[in-house]
């Protein structure tokens, strides 16, 4: 097609895209209960133990049964990573490149299948899963881009001022070694290939654990890369519990570098893990964020309603960018909020394979009880502009179904301010003055994403002020995500992230690599 599906691009996609979507989805429902099995040195591999995942959507739906590996089958992992650093590692870059393209059209001839299964799987709306696995494909692709826009990271470097002598002097950036990549459930097919696809175009092996709620459409994504000819062990797929296989991962001397996406906790647990150890070694972290929005009152109020609802509530609010605190100069406040809450209401929450739905479940039975756990606590510290409950009625008895709620007049005390939800939730809060909104928009741990609405002179002094990786002003296809690689690098600062280098930007790609200085004297 010649339309291009991005994050900012899917609120009005072509019908073929739908055609095409629903297909997939029929032929991916005949597959349910199937067993997959681990990828190791390019072998099918089963474990002693085994498990079910089952769709948020319906409980009732086994989607696929999957091996439940534990510390042999983490080494038995790294073990094929490690022989294929001799392999891999040592490939000219520009045949890597190559078989990593070929990957990419793999990706793109499957994407509507391993949509329709991430639609099962995670619960996000046909249009969130095309994204989805769309943004895998162009990670990649970016990647390699990358890489042969900088000929390789291979840069000529000064000559030595030496008389009779002739220096030349290079500097090489060369991949680390084994690389771990272990990828979250909300975007599991982007935030797998975006670290893998420059783990692998770097010359990195790769061993992948996705989280546990999302092996499926990590499984068909793993069988891309393998299916475009890389060597045996240069990717290997593992699933398992977070305990034990995700931890006999982190704590393997066999791993030179690893890439984690998810929760502050967990993640701040793998920084200080992997540092105990010999050297330092690459730890790149994408740990979450309590993303605020200012709207000024010159601010044009439908769009900045249109931004934020599609950020606070897009995917159940299950983005580490979603819109969760919204600061209103006071003349537009009452406006605005009229505008938010309109819109919300008119979002359809309910069986995400279905066309016309928005609002799919939360991933878990946690996450569900998180929800009403938060509701109580926002019930007595402020009140609600619309939703707070969950729905258990007909068709969302067997599912995780919570409504899109706006908490209002919440206490500034109250620790739902300072906390990641992860969850359909978000607070919109009067403020005096912008001064007053960046005070509160900055006091929080995390920085990652952020969103403006107001004039051009307002957005560079939001610019300027702002303390946060990914900012966007007056964007109505989302007030705070939708970050596209090429487009919107994306990444954060403070406790939202590790590197300061955003995925999907120029300096990325070498965060995979160590420089090598090389000098020879004739």
């Amino acid at each position: 097609m010649s339309f291009k599906l991005t994050y900012a691009t899917m609120f009005d996609p072509p019908e073929e895209l739908h055609t095409q979507f629903e297909k997939a989805l029929t032929e991916t429902r005949a597959t349910l209960g199937k067993e997959y099995d681990l990828i190791i040195g390019g072998k099918e591999v089963k474990a002693a133990k085994k498990f079910e995942k089952r769709s948020p959507i319906n409980t009732d739906w086994v989607l696929g049964v999957f091996q439940k590996g534990g510390a042999d089958e983490a080494n038995a992992a790294l073990a094929a990573a490690r022989k294929a650093t001799q392999t891999w590692g040592k490939m000219p870059w520009q045949e890597r490149v190559k078989l990593m393209r070929k990957a990419v059209a793999i990706i793109e001839e499957r994407i509507f299948k391993i949509a329709a299964a991430l639609t099962l799987e995670v619960g996000k709306n046909r249009l969130e899963s095309l994204g989805d696995i769309t943004e895998a494909a162009d990670l990649i692709a970016y990647c390699c881009d990358e890489m042969e826009r900088n000929n390789g990271y291979v840069v000529k470097m000064g000559k030595d001022p030496l008389v009779g002598y002739n220096a030349t002097n290079t500097s090489v950036l060369k991949p680390y070694g084994v690389w771990v990549v272990i990828s979250p459930y909300n975007f599991p097919t982007a935030l797998s290939g975006g670290p893998m696809g420059a783990a692998l175009v770097a010359g990195n092996p790769v061993v992948l654990k996705p989280a546990s709620d999302t092996p499926w459409s990590v499984r068909l994504l793993a069988e891309c890369i393998r299916d475009a000819g890389l060597p045996e062990g240069a990717i290997n797929f593992v699933t398992g519990g977070g305990a034990d296989l995700g931890q006999a991962l982190i704590d393997s001397p066999e791993v030179d570098g690893i890439t984690f996406t998810g929760s502050y906790g967990t993640g701040m647990g793998i920084y200080r893990s992997f540092a105990n150890y010999k050297w330092p070694r690459p730890t790149v972290l994408e740990l979450g964020g309590k993303n605020a929005v200012i709207v000024s009152r010159n601010a044009d109020l439908d769009r900045a309603a249109t931004g934020i609802v599609r950020s606070a509530f897009g995917l159940q609010g299950q983005k580490c960018s979603a819109a969760s605190r919204i600061y209103v100069e006071a003349p537009a406040y009452d406006d605005l909020l009229q505008k938010v809450v309109s819109k919300t209401n008119a979002l359809v929450l309910g069986d995400p394979t279905k066309r016309e739905v928005y609002l799919g479940p939360v991933i878990n039975k946690g996450s569900y009880a998180e929800f009403q756990g938060y509701c109580e606590e926002i019930s007595q510290a402020g009140g609600f502009a619309t939703g707070g409950k969950v729905r258990q009625d007909g068709d969302f008895a067997k599912g995780y179904f919570c409504e899109p709620t706006i908490g209002v007049n919440v206490r500034r005390d109250c620790r739902l301010w300072q906390h990641e939800m992860f969850l359909p939730i978000t607070f919109v809060e009067k403020v005096g003055t912008l001064d007053e909104g960046m005070k509160l928009a900055n006091d929080v741990n995390y920085g990652l994403t952020s969103g403006f609405y107001g004039t051009p002179d307002e957005a560079r002094w939001f610019f300027e002020n702002i303390e946060a990786g990914v900012n966007y002003a007056n964007r109505p296809q989302g007030a705070s995500t939708g970050a596209w690689p090429g487009f919107q690098p994306f990444g954060g600062w403070k406790a939202s992230g590790s590197s300061g280098k955003n995925a999907g930007g120029h300096y990325y790609l070498p965060l995979y690599m160590h420089e090598h200085s090389q000098t020879i004297i004739e």
